[in-house]
């Protein structure tokens, strides 16, 4: 058998290709985190409120402390509530503090008067409108008890969920390791940013593309390396990837050209097949394997099906391993129709807006070849259309994931 000369499997669906990543791949082990660490990372357990929120019974307002049932009388100021502290004493009848928003309600207190219905002649105040035991005051405990379940395993953290955590007193999380990933671009034809075109070759819009796919979402960088194409650079590449990552990307030598050689050396290597050639345009050659747990996924190097397969088949597989559920597929209304192709399912960069009633409205862009990448100047979504021989026509229901 030579380097690039294996056959390719018949091509499997793309709900075929989805159900592989879950069922060949696992969970990457769950550590302890720092949360001002935990950006990004997805919980690998449940996380409780460490206290009430609200801490203590509060002021909801900038006003005065007091009983209600002094309310209708003049009352006496025998302080204030500083900020982040007690007060000095209690309130008994016939008495109130200056308190503001969040200052600690003092003992003897069970309401608060915002200043703007309370008139002020030196230390002495008077309600000038009727006032309900309880007004403008936050209880203990009434958001949340000590205990409560505040997030779930699987769920990424973003910076509200972790402002929520910090405020229920949580200060470690346990997390899903992040998964550590490299990325090949292979393609003797790809010219780097600065380097000089010889005749030829392309402008790279490859590596660009995978580094900052990783970056937007925040895996951090990736490990990415540039490899020529011949099968000793490629063999080497691979193994050193498979050795020190989780998840493995290439792009380009996934074929069956002259060049193509990963296919064969793949398994050479030790990686087990679980496909290769899926029913999708863009995207066909496809080739997925796992070794000793790391999942290596070989991209056709065309531009848009680096793309496609980042947003739909890369994305899956990050879900494994992060414990989390994959990114459903969302539903939405063509604005204009789109031919079909009776073979492959297609994978349409499109526009999306918003009909007045609300609905989202999907046209397919121009220029949806492999090897063009200019519309993702206004593509905000990919739709998946399933095998059709004839057109879609506008008004249909279609899939789509933001893109």
């Amino acid at each position: 058998m030579s380097l690039h000369g294996p056959v390719p499997d018949p091509m499997i669906s793309l709900v075929a290709a989805l159900a592989a990543y879950p069922a060949s791949l696992r969970a990457l082990p769950a550590e302890i985190c720092a949360l001002r660490g935990a950006l990004h990372r997805v919980l690998a357990a449940p996380v409780a409120s460490a206290c009430d929120l609200p801490l203590f019974t509060q002021s909801a307002v900038d006003g005065y402390a007091l009983r209600a049932a002094d309310a209708g009388d003049e009352l006496t100021l025998i302080g204030e509530v500083p900020a982040g502290a007690p007060a000095s004493r209690a309130i008994s009848p016939g008495t109130a503090m200056r308190i503001l928003t969040g200052g600690l309600l003092p003992q003897g207190a069970d309401t608060c008067a915002r200043q703007e219905i309370v008139e002020r002649h030196g230390d002495r105040i008077r309600i000038v409108r009727p006032l309900a035991e309880g007004a403008d005051t936050r209880h203990r405990g009434e958001e949340l008890k000590a205990g409560a379940p505040l997030a779930q395993a699987g769920q990424r953290l973003d910076a509200g969920l972790i402002a929520a955590l910090a405020m229920a007193g949580v200060v470690e999380v346990s997390v899903r390791r992040a998964p550590r990933i490299a990325v090949l671009v292979t393609g003797d034809e790809l010219a780097r940013a600065g380097e000089a075109l010889r005749p030829g070759q392309v402008h790279d819009a490859n590596g660009p593309l995978v580094r900052h796919w990783f970056l937007e979402r925040g895996h951090g960088e990736p490990d990415l390396r540039y490899v020529p194409d011949t099968p000793e650079a490629v063999s080497r590449a691979l193994e050193d990837a498979l050795a020190s990552a989780d998840l493995v990307i290439s792009t380009g030598g996934v074929s069956v050209g002259d060049r193509d050689y990963l296919p064969a050396l793949a398994p050479r290597l030790g990686v087990e097949k679980v496909f290769w050639q899926v029913a999708q345009k863009p995207g066909k050659p496809l080739w997925f394997g796992t070794r000793d747990g790391t999942g290596f996924l070989g991209i056709p190097g065309n531009p848009a099906a680096v793309l496609v397969c980042l947003a739909v088949h890369v994305e899956a597989m990050l879900a494994v391993l992060e414990g989390r559920a994959a990114p459903g597929w969302r539903h939405g209304v063509l604005a204009a129709a789109v031919k079909g192709d009776a073979h492959r399912e297609r994978l349409v960069r499109a526009t999306l807006r918003y009909s007045d009633a609300g609905t989202v409205l999907l046209e397919a862009l121009p220029r949806q070849d492999s090897h063009m990448l200019s519309n993702l100047a206004s593509a905000d979504a990919l739709l998946w259309l399933p095998v059709r021989g004839g057109a879609f026509e506008a008004g249909e229901v279609v899939r789509w994931v933001p893109v």
